[in-house]
């Protein structure tokens, strides 16, 4: 694999006689790709059916020409005023009924089908003008799917095909009663037309419907998508992107992903440290310019897997950016780290976001690799130092790791739905196993829920996953090394509701949860060596007992190698089961200072250095914000 760099460029932001300086200047930095076009139907079509496509010939040729290879994206994130005045009802509409505006970005409904008809013709357009251009290297469909809050919406148009969506998965309306239990406050339906969207109810809608709406909204996304990547793969024969987001969990990316070649992530270690992770005030000042240090390999390792082995960082923050509640200036160097970090995860490319801060609208204050000056800002000089290391750094290739964690969409849907504790959250949880992996130094391959075959691995972690498929459960249950499911792991139907024989329901496995307590933040269920936070299930049954509360209760139950933990540890508790189980299936493990994370690839070990003061590993000094490489023995 070469490891290679590029950037976020917007020819129709800069004058034309500065794009052949623009790009002699990128490939002078080292850079090989160059995405375009993702925001720019206004000036492709600026009324309907006026098409200027002469602009995008050009820049797609001075770009080329320089030894660039183009990513174009579809523009389809941000449909021109004549699109909505077109359709006014395309607009998406939030959970209080207001509608999202035009004057910004996102701005339509995934349901719509006279938007998607436009979809539909622009990029049929750019695919018979563009799908045989040698300097098209690589298509990026829309732009951050589910960004803003977009994934859902209650508009007439979701009604319309939500109900559409019901009627095709239950056939009539008795199963679908039956299903969401419906006798329960008289919700019972005789037709599909009389089901409405569960907003504006007077207390919480029934939570079957509620996760129905949630997955069909997702099923939404996932058709929009293809609708796209079947026109593209008609006219060309490179590879298909889609750039997600950090937490953003409203679709599944492993279903949009089945219809790409590659998945891509936008990676803002510093936006996301303030703006979507829970932490202390200690802990996000420590952090505070470098970004903490598991939230950017957890996605690397999670879109690795949507990306069935192939993905790239497609914006990789380099600067302040202009989005999060602050936004301070990365530590220098970082922008080198975070670029190392992806490529010690498999990354094939990382892209700077973006190639020249803009002087205007709403993001002229998010840093670039130029300042709007033209002058070079801080990182530019950290890309070209990157770019010389590829060159005298031989292909480490991946590794397969010897722990894998299970991640499923859905269940962060159904805890969203019903959390049952102000502070559940799906990610929180799965996040909180991670970092107790990353602090014990190891590889760590994310799976998704439809997995079968665990036979690679000798630790498999599986949190909160809402109903476990029958394939992976028997997986589960063939599996010879060491499993740890739980807390809430098949403690509900699909439907969200309680099962009979109750859960968590593992065959071989002789436990049932009698009831569930939700922690407040002031309170813990004491162990006998440690504490469970947050969460906390009374189990019954003869499982042997493998951890108790002070009190005597089963904490963690197993067979064999197959466990289920009954609670939500705290990180030390949390770390600790895992360096247990790592003994167990003799996998080595180490202990991290504070900011310290290792990755193993083929041939080398990497070092990272999130912490603003110097680190020791072995006998190497590693300095603040930085990175080491040495080959494995």
């Amino acid at each position: 694999m070469k490891r290679t760099l590029g950037t976020c460029y917007y020819p129709e932001h800069w004058p034309e006689q500065m794009w052949q300086a623009d790009a002699a200047r990128m490939v002078d930095t080292g850079l090989t790709w160059v995405r375009i076009g993702e925001f720019a139907w206004s000036r492709l079509e600026p009324t309907p059916g006026d098409l200027q496509f002469d602009w995008l010939d050009r820049a797609i040729d001075v770009l080329g020409a320089a030894g660039l290879k183009v990513i174009l994206g579809t523009p389809t994130a941000t449909p021109p005023k004549w699109v909505v005045d077109k359709h006014p009802d395309m607009l998406a509409v939030d959970a209080n009924g207001h509608p999202r505006k035009f004057g910004s970005r996102r701005h339509y409904c995934f349901s719509h089908q006279g938007y998607r008809d436009e979809c539909r013709r622009i990029v049929t357009l750019l695919a018979e003008r563009y799908g045989a251009n040698p300097h098209i290297a690589a298509w990026q469909t829309d732009n951050e799917y589910g960004c803003h809050d977009t994934t859902v919406s209650y508009s007439d148009a979701a009604c319309r095909e939500f109900r559409n969506w019901l009627a095709q998965k239950y056939q009539s309306p008795d199963a679908l009663n039956r299903a969401w239990g419906n006798v329960f406050w008289s919700m019972e339906y005789t037709d599909f037309d009389q089901i409405d969207l569960p907003n504006l109810t007077v207390t919480e809608a029934n939570p079957s419907h509620h996760l129905d709406f949630l997955r069909f909204s997702s099923d939404q996304v996932v058709s929009f998508n293809r609708l796209q990547t079947d026109i593209l793969r008609k006219h060309t024969d490179a590879p298909l992107i889609h750039n997600y987001m950090g937490r953003v969990l409203d679709f599944d990316h492993f279903d949009v992903g089945a219809d790409l070649d590659i998945a891509s992530w936008d990676s803002y270690p510093i936006g996301f440290l303030s703006d979507r992770l829970e932490a202390t005030d200690d802990h996000k000042t420590r952090f505070l310019r470098q970004g903490d240090p598991d939230m950017q390999a957890f996605h690397h390792d999670l879109y690795r897997a949507v990306g069935r082995g192939r993905w790239w960082i497609m914006e990789q923050q380099l600067g302040p950016v202009n989005w999060a509640p602050y936004n301070p200036a990365p530590l220098p160097v970082m922008a080198r780290l975070w670029a190392w970090e992806a490529f010690a995860h498999g990354s094939e490319a990382v892209c700077y976001f973006r190639w020249r801060q803009a002087p205007f609208a709403q993001e002229q204050m998010h840093a670039g690799l130029l300042r709007p000056d033209n002058e070079p800002a801080p990182a530019l000089a950290e890309a070209r130092q990157v770019a010389d290391e590829i060159e005298t750094l031989p292909d480490t290739g991946t590794a397969t790791a010897d722990v894998a964690l299970i991640f499923d969409y859905p269940s962060a849907w159904a805890w969203q739905v019903q959390p049952q504790g102000a502070d559940f959250d799906y990610f929180r949880l799965t996040f909180a196993f991670y970092k107790a992996l990353r602090v014990n130094g190891l590889n760590i391959d994310i799976l998704p829920s439809t997995t079968a075959d665990l036979s690679t691995y000798k630790l498999v972690l599986a949190p909160g996953i809402l109903s476990l498929p029958d394939a992976l459960i028997t997986a589960l249950t063939q599996f010879d090394g060491t499993a740890i499911l739980g807390p809430r792991t098949n403690t509900k139907t699909p439907n969200l509701s309680i099962p009979t024989p109750l859960g968590p329901n593992i065959p071989c496995l002789d436990a049932r949860i009698t009831h569930t307590e939700s922690i407040p933040p002031s309170a813990d269920i004491p162990l006998e060596n440690g504490r469970m936070v947050h969460w906390f299930e009374h189990l019954e049954g003869a499982a042997d007992v493998a951890l108790k509360t002070k009190t005597g209760a089963a904490a963690m139950v197993r067979n064999s190698g197959l466990h289920y933990l009954a609670g939500w540890p705290d990180p030390d508790t949390l770390t600790d089961i895992i360096k247990t189980a790592c003994a167990r299936e003799g996998i080595s493990t180490h202990t991290l200072t504070d900011g310290l994370r290792l990755r193993n690839t083929a041939t080398h070990r990497f070092i990272f250095n999130y912490a603003p003061d110097a680190a020791k590993w072995g006998d190497t000094d590693i300095p603040a914000a930085g990175v080491h490489w040495e080959p494995l023995v």
